[in-house]
């Protein structure tokens, strides 16, 4: 039986500003281990609403969210902080790296606000990843020094530093050309071949969304 680390059941979410307007209606999908996922629509089809709340940082919604086959509803904002932290890597458009610290240590914050390693091993792991996207010679640099492409190889070891369930991407490729895109896809690939790592994007760029495993299709709100 396929493992299944992520799952929505009937999820729907209403805006009212000033009018009611559903924005997602009977959201059904699930994401089993290793799969490479891209999600795809026009802008406003609600898709990015959909990853907030697969993220868990909106939980004002109808329906069921299961991670790791348990139910998100109606737990605290200290419990869903550490399902975050601890169970989803998140690489953004923006990389949101913080620019006065070194790039070592902004790969290290995940590990070290979750605590279950010393700082030593966080700091081992942390160069691991870097030599892995190869920008370990950059680790002792400061953020805002890196060029774009760096940056978001940064933002992908932070984002496995904790050896998340799934990782999760806002638009990972939109801010970078064509050769730091493929670039990112292809250490995304890697991660799904070799580590058999799940990988969620959100994405616009339909040549990235054609070379993932399955691509969910989105409009008005609704799963296609």
């Amino acid at each position: 039986m396929s493992d299944i680390v992520l799952e929505t059941r009937k999820i729907s979410k209403l805006f009212h500003d000033p009018v009611t307007v559903k924005v997602l209606d009977d959201v059904n999908i699930s994401i089993n281990k290793g799969d490479f996922v891209s999600i795809v629509g026009k802008s406003g089809c609600g898709k990015s609403t959909l990853l907030y709340i697969l993220s868990t940082m909106d939980t004002d919604f109808s329906g069921d969210l299961l991670i790791d086959k348990e139910s998100m509803k109606k737990r605290p904002d200290s419990y869903l902080s550490r399902i975050r932290n601890e169970k989803i890597g998140f690489v953004f458009q923006f990389h949101y790296l913080v620019d006065e610290y070194s790039v070592l240590h902004n790969v290290m914050l995940p590990g070290l606000k979750l605590g279950k390693l010393s700082t030593k091993e966080v700091e081992h792991n942390a160069m691991q990843h870097l030599k892995r996207l190869g920008v370990e010679d950059q680790a002792l640099k400061s953020a805002n020094r890196l060029s774009g492409g760096q940056k978001q190889r940064v933002a992908i070891a932070r984002a496995l530093i904790n050896n998340p369930l799934i990782i999760m991407g806002d638009e990972p490729t939109g801010n970078l050309d064509k050769k730091n895109s493929d670039i990112v896809f292809d250490i995304f690939k890697e991660l799904v071949e070799e580590n058999n790592q799940t990988i969620l994007v959100v994405t616009h760029d339909p040549d990235f969304a054609e070379r993932t495993d399955r691509i969910i299709e989105m409009s008005d709100g609704r799963v296609l």
